[in-house]
């Protein structure tokens, strides 16, 4: 189960954000009193308290600047049902909640996600071309990939037969129906990058000991997205359970550069 965050933080504000279904999102907003603010996305059968999450936004606390950490539609205390897939219809949610911060007069100048969130992230920038700086944590580049791990070998005979399948894990069960497996296979990260706006600074963080998406998937990701930098942390595992530390460092020094160079060209 996900962990909290390590630190106190000085003043979170529960906010909730409807999505264009109507659905509820919640989240909790760290208030630092910034013009800026950073909007945190989970990842898979995942919340906002994963830890990861929690600490990024506790250091970005730390240097004064302000974060936004929510639930996906059917994630968390967020309201609807939890789906396998759906890569697109969360990038609709974080636009909703981009949306609201910017009705807000409070536009987000950075998104970041991990794992599926990563690659929820870099969707929404070849979509909505309207947050300068994108950090994928651990995203997954081939969507072909990790599914038998989940869904057994016969995954694609077992759900054209019964139309569904249904996997229990530590965390619980869920069911992934035809629709939503194809949803997956139809999310094409190559060519969704290759719309990411060169002006964009996209930062992509992996562990060299991610056991759940290979480290050669950042590399992909290297060398179609534009304007990129690539961080390796040596040794982490795919939740950085030993690099906490350094995973928010590699990612609170990248958001305040792109701050700083923002402020530059303004």
């Amino acid at each position: 189960m996900a962990q909290t965050a390590q630190n106190p933080v000085k003043q979170q504000l529960k906010i909730v954000v409807p999505n264009k279904h109507g659905e509820k999102l919640v989240g909790l907003l760290h208030d630092t009193g910034s013009g800026e603010i950073v909007i945190l996305c989970h990842g898979f059968r995942s919340s906002k308290e994963t830890t990861s999450i929690a600490n990024i936004a506790v250091a970005l606390e730390n240097e004064g600047i302000s974060s936004f950490r929510f639930d996906f539609a059917g994630n968390g205390e967020s309201e609807g049902t939890f789906h396998y897939g759906h890569y697109r219809r969360e990038a609709d949610d974080l636009h909703a909640v981009v949306q609201h911060f910017s009705g807000a007069n409070r536009i987000p100048s950075a998104i970041l996600g991990h794992s599926k969130g990563g690659n929820v992230v870099l969707l929404y920038a070849s979509k909505y071309h309207d947050i300068p700086t994108v950090i994928n944590v651990s995203g997954r580049y081939d969507m072909k990939r990790g599914i038998k791990e989940r869904l057994g070998e016969d995954f694609m005979q077992t759900i054209k037969k019964e139309g569904f399948i249904d996997v229990q894990n530590k965390k619980g069960s869920y069911r992934v129906t035809e629709e939503s497996l194809m949803d997956r296979l139809s999310t094409d990260m190559h060519e969704a990058c290759l719309q990411i706006d060169k002006d964009c600074r996209v930062l992509t963080v992996h562990g060299s000991a991610d056991e759940v998406i290979a480290v050669e998937d950042a590399l992909e990701f290297a060398k179609i997205i534009p304007n990129h930098k690539l961080h390796i942390i040596e040794g982490a595992n795919h939740n950085y359970s030993s690099h906490q530390a350094e995973l928010a460092s590699v990612v609170v020094d990248f958001i305040k550069t792109s701050l700083q160079q923002d402020k530059a060209t303004s």
